[in-house]
């Protein structure tokens, strides 16, 4: 999809979802007026901007497209799909748009600027391989990272759902980090969380970090929020 398509994709978007899903129409529409006097050269130029914008077109259609499956159908569809997948469209994305997002001001601004970047996305991705690799499931989101302190949405072969948020801040400066991380998954209600604070030159990092992402999928009780050192 070319940049000059955007708005007006956001706009049938809104217009299908103000019938059968308005808090959806309603946050589409925030993003529609925030992104609408950038023109098309200046969104190409700006890559995450345009990532983030595809990314969300993509999960609002697909939203939408469970929204007129029966409820029958709906189950059986995420039956099929890996749990990532599933607790990403049936529990967080909902959640985001239809409850207070308090970091949208805030993360909307460093998107548009320019200031925000993805600077564990390497890493992720090494991460994501490994991971699929051992048969589990990952997903990533800019919501997720952006609103919801979560890097990546990981799940083991017979675990669940896991929200893993990185950092290569060493750990003794990573305390109030993690503190607001914490916080912030409680407030959006995810009952499981790691927070791993990593040295990029360290000796097999990533495969200490999948280990432990893997453990704590199967492991991990609810209402536990760990923090992690390598």
């Amino acid at each position: 999809m070319q940049a000059k398509e955007i708005e007006n994709q956001l706009k049938e978007l809104i217009a299908i979802a103000s019938c059968i899903e308005p808090a959806l129409a309603y946050r589409l529409d925030q993003i529609r007026r925030w992104i609408k006097d950038i023109k098309p050269g200046s969104l190409t130029q700006k890559k995450v901007l345009m990532d983030f914008l595809l990314e969300l077109i993509y999960d609002a259609q697909f939203w939408l497209d469970l929204k007129i499956l029966t409820p029958e159908e709906r189950e059986e569809f995420f039956d099929r799909i890996a749990p990532t997948t599933r607790y990403w469209y049936e529990d967080l994305f909902y959640k985001w748009f239809s409850e207070r997002d308090r970091k949208f001001y805030t993360w909307k601004q460093k998107l548009r600027s320019g200031e925000f970047d993805r600077e564990d996305a390497e890493i992720v991705n090494s991460i994501a391989s490994q991971i699929e690799s051992c048969e589990g499931t990952i997903v990533y989101r800019y919501v997720a990272d952006l609103s919801m302190a979560t890097d990546a949405i990981v799940s083991s072969p017979t675990g669940q759902p896991l929200c893993v948020q990185l950092t290569s801040m060493s750990d003794r400066f990573a305390q109030n980090k993690y503190e607001q991380w914490e916080k912030t998954l409680r407030e959006w209600g995810i009952e499981r969380g790691i927070f791993v604070s990593y040295n990029p030159g360290g000796d097999d990092f990533i495969l200490k970090l999948v280990n432990v992402v893997l453990y704590n999928s199967k492991n991990l009780p609810a209402q536990k929020y760990l923090k992690f050192s390598f």
